[in-house]
């Protein structure tokens, strides 16, 4: 059974830092591009960040970009991602998603989400 779960969103105040958490199971998420997307009330999700299969490369949505830091390890089949200056448009579920095009084929597969909020 393929899972993606979540962990580390909470309540911190503008300047804060967290940590999110995503442990990957049922497949072998070291073949995959893993990412970080989020959704705030109202409008669509958005990519975060993304971080390739061996974890040598890494992409940033402007709005994160020298604040929000992604990085994988294989070996326990998990991706973090490292918030720091946390403000308040920061607040959204943050989603994990993990990719893989194989030929013909598309694998995605998503997490339940782990609400981040940041508010004083």
């Amino acid at each position: 059974q393929v899972q993606l779960v979540e962990s580390g969103g909470g309540l911190v105040q503008p300047g804060g830092s967290l940590r999110l958490s995503c442990v990957a199971s049922g497949f072998t998420s070291s073949n995959y591009v893993m990412n970080w997307y989020r959704q705030a009330p109202g409008k669509e999700r958005e990519l975060v960040a993304t971080i390739s299969s061996t974890g040598d490369s890494s992409n940033y949505a402007d709005s994160v970009k020298g604040r929000f830091t992604i990085s994988r390890d294989n070996a326990r089949n998990t991706v973090y991602l490292q918030m720091n200056s946390l403000k308040p448009e920061d607040t959204a579920v943050y989603y994990c998603n993990g990719h893989r095009s194989y030929f013909t084929k598309v694998y995605d597969y998503w997490g339940q989400g782990t609400q981040v909020t940041v508010s004083s």
